[in-house]
């Protein structure tokens, strides 16, 4: 190892190149410095925030004056140990907040992945990426990476410890035309900041496209004359290798606009093991394994809270049959190597299930008859359970619907329980009978089942007017929050007060959450999978629960949330801060 800490020189890019380890974070520090100074002089690292509004909380990340004086005492006490934790990002910062009222684009770079950008190209993509995601955060938005070829609106996204081992897993055995350029710049938003990191035979090729259409009269965009809703012209930074040693490649010349510069590669060994991978890090909160007694891999977990109590169930098994509780109530606060997870193993799907104090309450399917599982103390009428499916309208087509969705509800009433199946709430008395007991709340069984948050019934309060006649509904917590485009939103607090909040994106609001007294809205976007708290004067992105294929999953009454991304590993977190407290079913 070339050193035992990073250089003071590298000490802005600390943040990305932890997601490195030190050797190639070293070697690859002068290529950074390079790429970063190109870039800057035609982009300023930060168009201003807004103005500042405090702190949001802790991360892992930040610059030296964020610290907390714990730490310092730390460095002056133990500095072996200090080094050690700013190494594996165990640091803690102060996360500045800021408040501003300004749409911010995201920074989307696309990507090459051709046979030409093998070896040194790839390099030059690793130090830009960094350089990207560096400026991306000073700008206040996300970074999104898009591999030429992939189809429209899918991304790559989070820290570069997430981020990075999926983009170098990227490969194509073709090169990108044009037209893959095309299709994804028409997919960004007009706000977007965009780059292109690609070979000079690209760039060269785009270039004579768009000197054809200025002969025109045509360039709107690029690289197609054809008109569309994107004005987005990326930035292209070209590499390719121009001076070779014994070893292979030494030097790579790097074109931005008209600005070329030769730059040197890192060392051969550590340049073949960065692109095998195998000088990533993977830093992040403490993963939970699923208990011993469960059923292997989660699979698609589907996780859900279905009642206020703050436990997290998820779905596993191969038949659906295990239920996976964890108890999220203390993650914020706890630093414990495993949190507390329950493994309920069921005889059959399970079908809706609900925490009520210390008691488990839970519906499966077992050889066409509905089941009832209890943990816990015991609760009043028969011993043996069993519900006719056609009582609660659990035909063949619901039924296999029903496994492909979020555990359902199951609610308390009384001593009766409360499901809602096929659009009508089912009341069942401790006896077995089943009675109906009204509509399903309109809107709320849409392509990703049960919402609970538009259920109006779940509300504890009665809505005002205006809410109860508007399209859209969603409440948590005494608040209520209602709209009839989806976009601009009144919010009536639990304290009487009133709150516009608004979103341009094409997203949905899937929760409500309070942060202390304000209301905030989270959204997920079906197109780009982006996850957001939209609050009064500001937009939150919360990358490291954004890429999921369904929406996360937002608790009715505490600020947590969370989403399953990539499938059987769901993170746990803090809906307002974006803060991982935990990760469950990981293979990690």
């Amino acid at each position: 190892m070339s050193g035992t800490r990073l250089p003071a020189a590298l000490a802005p890019w600390a943040g990305p190149l932890s997601a490195l380890s030190l050797e190639l974070a070293v070697a690859l520090g002068p290529l950074v410095r390079r790429l970063d100074a190109l870039v800057g002089a035609r982009e300023p690292v930060t168009d201003g925030p807004g103005e500042p509004d405090g702190t949001g909380g802790l991360g892992r990340s930040g610059r030296p004056e964020q610290l907390l004086p714990s730490e310092w005492l730390l460095a002056e006490e133990h500095p072996e140990e200090f080094l050690r934790r700013f190494v594996d990002r165990e640091l803690l910062y102060l996360e500045p907040e800021f408040r501003t009222t300004e749409a911010r684009g995201r920074t989307v770079v696309l990507v090459d992945a051709g046979p030409s950008q093998a070896g040194p190209g790839r390099l030059v993509q690793l130090a830009a990426l960094l350089v990207l995601h560096r400026r991306a955060a000073a700008h206040g938005s996300e970074l999104l990476v898009g591999v030429l070829g992939d189809r429209p609106g899918r991304w790559i996204s989070g820290e570069p410890a997430d981020l990075l081992p999926v983009w170098l897993a990227a490969r194509r055995t073709a090169e990108p035309t044009a037209e893959d350029v095309r299709d994804a710049v028409a997919d960004l938003d007009a706000a977007d900041r965009a780059w292109l990191l690609t070979s000079p035979r690209l760039a060269e090729r785009l270039a004579e496209r768009l000197v054809d259409r200025l002969a025109d009269g045509l360039a709107d965009r690029l690289p197609s004359a054809a008109p569309g809703p994107s004005a987005v012209q990326p930035r292209v930074l070209a590499a390719e290798a121009t001076r070779w040693g014994p070893a292979g490649a030494t030097h790579v010349t790097v074109r931005l606009d008209r600005t070329a510069l030769e730059l040197a590669l890192p060392a051969a060994d550590i340049a073949v093991r960065a692109l095998r991978g195998a000088e990533f890090r993977r830093n992040g909160p403490v993963v939970v394994p699923p208990p011993a007694d469960g059923a292997g891999p989660l699979g698609r977990a589907m996780p859900v809270f279905t009642t206020d109590a703050p436990v997290l169930l998820v779905r596993g098994g191969l038949d659906g049959g295990t239920l996976l509780a964890t108890d999220v109530r203390d993650a914020e606060y706890r630093n414990a190597a495993v949190t507390r997870s329950k493994s309920h193993r069921l005889n059959g799907q399970v079908i809706a299930a609900g925490r009520t104090g210390r008691r488990l309450i839970a519906l499966h399917l077992h050889r066409g008859r509905v089941l009832r599982y209890v943990s816990g103390r015991p609760i009043g009428g028969t011993a043996e359970f069993v519900l006719d499916p056609a009582f609660l309208g659990l035909d063949g087509t619901v039924a296999e619907q029903l496994a492909s969705r979020p555990v359902l509800p199951l609610l308390r009433s009384g001593e009766d329980l409360l499901v809602p199946i096929a659009g009508r709430w089912r009341r069942i008395a401790p006896d077995g009978a089943v009675t109906d007991d009204g509509p399903v709340g309109r809107r709320t069984e849409g392509p990703h089942g049960f919402e609970r948050y538009r259920e109006p019934r779940l509300f504890d309060r009665t809505p005002q007017p205006e809410a109860a006649r508007a399209r859209h509904l969603v409440h948590a917590g005494g608040t209520a929050a209602w709209s009839d485009n989806g976009r601009t939103w009144t919010v009536w607090t639990r304290l009487g007060e009133e709150r516009r909040l608004s979103f341009r994106e094409n997203a949905e609001v899937v929760g409500l959450v309070h942060d202390r007294r304000e209301p905030v809205l989270i959204t997920w976007a079906p197109g780009s999978r982006m996850v957001r708290a939209i609050r009064a004067d500001s937009v939150r992105t919360l990358s490291r629960f954004s890429g999921g294929d369904t929406p996360p999953a937002v608790h009715p009454t505490l600020p947590l949330i969370a989403s399953e991304c990539p499938p059987g590993r769901v993170v746990v977190g803090d809906a307002t801060t974006g803060r991982i407290h935990h990760v469950i079913g990981s293979n990690e």
